[in-house]
């Protein structure tokens, strides 16, 4: 019988894969060449060339440099930075943000697998690391699928846990209740300096999140940028961004977990909470901005096949 990864990546190869085979394939552009193995020859030295691939022994005899040329390798590394914190439980059953970034992450490993490029992840939540090292298959993909489903099966648990010591039904998931272990919010810094440590060579590392939680990632994500090549898939549910107008509610802060009971109708309130919103998305832009690292907005609710296509044109747009 097949696995739950399985009859997912089945269902997304129909749907999503198809229509999508052929457009990432050589649409990812770098001003940073690829190296190789297989010698084939000299050049001469010219302005910009790297000094450390001047070979000294032809230099001497000849009187002047000359470089040793490889064949170049243009296969990448790919790294999927998955974000398993609470907050990205936040949706509606079924299509919440971490239905999305599973989705997401399958697709992504499946596409660049076929070309014959090597995807690893690193599925992160605070206290917690799991790393699929890179591999090419379509049974990698598989694998990267079974460990998502394995950190969704750890949320659960945790969650139902903690609903019936407080009595409780199960509620949507906060980043202090299921994701801390400690108290301590998720730490965005913590989640790209742990992609630093893992991709010691040169890669292509996508970071899905919803980039909700703290520490100063804008210097960890710098530093990753210098050394790599970064690219941010920012999942977003309607939940993180509209507060619904239905009276007297209970909220909870997805980085704190604290419980608020608030009147959402209360037009100051509205007003207050859409700013609070904006500022976020104006802070988070800056920092990618500084960074440069382009970010693409994924909503849940968005046919992902066209995200997707929209991700690639706006990638083509800015390497042109």
């Amino acid at each position: 019988m097949a696995t739950a990864p399985e009859k997912l990546l089945l269902r997304l190869e129909w749907k999503v894969v198809r229509r999508l085979d052929g457009r990432l394939q050589g649409a990812h552009r770098t001003v940073h060449r690829g190296s190789g193995i297989d010698f084939t020859g000299l050049r001469a030295y010219g302005d910009g060339d790297d000094a450390r691939h001047i070979d000294w022994n032809v230099t001497a005899r000849l009187d002047e440099p000359h470089l040793r040329v490889f064949t170049e390798d243009r296969e990448l590394t790919v790294w999927l930075v998955l974000d398993r914190s609470a907050s990205m439980a936040a949706g509606r059953p079924g299509r919440g943000k971490h239905d999305v970034l599973a989705e997401l992450a399958l697709v992504l490993a499946r596409l660049f697998g076929r070309g014959g490029n090597r995807v690893g992840a690193l599925l992160f939540d605070t206290g917690m690391l799991r790393v699929v090292p890179p591999g090419t298959s379509r049974r990698h993909a598989l694998r990267i699928g079974a460990e998502l489903e394995r950190t969704a099966g750890v949320r659960g648990a945790e969650l139902e846990h903690t609903s019936k010591a407080r009595g409780g039904k199960p509620r949507r998931a906060s980043k202090r209740a299921a994701g801390a272990r400690g108290g301590a919010t998720t730490d965005l810094a913590e989640m790209l300096d742990a992609a630093g440590r893992l991709a010691r060579r040169r890669a292509l590392i996508v970071v899905l999140s919803d980039f909700i939680g703290d520490g100063d990632w804008e210097r960890s994500l710098q530093r990753l940028a210098r050394r790599h090549e970064v690219v941010a898939l920012r999942i977003v549910d309607t939940a993180d961004d509209v507060l619904p107008e239905a009276g007297l509610i209970v909220v909870e802060d997805a980085e704190t977990g604290e419980q608020l009971v608030v009147d959402s109708a209360d037009p100051l309130l509205r007003v207050r909470f859409r700013a609070a919103v904006d500022a976020r998305d104006a802070r988070l832009t800056a920092g990618m901005r500084r960074a440069g690292v382009p970010v693409h907005r994924i909503d849940t609710d968005r046919d992902l096949a066209e995200a997707l296509v929209e991700v690639v044109a706006r990638t083509r747009d800015r390497s042109s």
